[in-house]
């Protein structure tokens, strides 16, 4: 589980297990303030997303048998971003502990 830090919030990403995943899927629910990065659109779109290299950026998926995440926290590393953190439980794992999740229009679960 990773714990929210004090100050700036982290950049979130989320990613697609296939190009067959639409972002209707990312609509459907997300870790709050989380962008939508794929692996194929990492080199074209990190530096506009994420222009300052120093921002904390958590990279997560479903949950551990995803290997995306993986891929794209190591390229943006690749690419010069200095705090990349790999939450390898993911989506599944924030659920189960009963935080919050946004969609594409509030969060789903305002209470928490």
């Amino acid at each position: 589980m990773i714990d929210e830090p004090a100050g700036r919030a982290p950049v979130r990403i989320r990613l697609r297990r296939s190009l067959a995943a639409t972002t209707a899927a990312f609509g459907a629910g997300h870790l709050p303030g989380a962008i939508n990065l794929p692996p194929e659109s990492v080199d074209g779109r990190a530096q506009r997303r994420i222009p300052d290299p120093s921002t904390e950026v958590i990279v997560y998926c479903s949950d551990v048998t995803c290997d995306s995440s993986v891929v794209v926290a190591k390229r943006l590393i690749e690419l010069g971003y200095e705090n990349v953190s790999h939450y390898a439980e993911g989506k599944n794992d924030w659920v189960a502990a009963g935080l919050p999740l946004e969609d594409g229009r509030a969060a789903s679960n305002p209470a928490r």
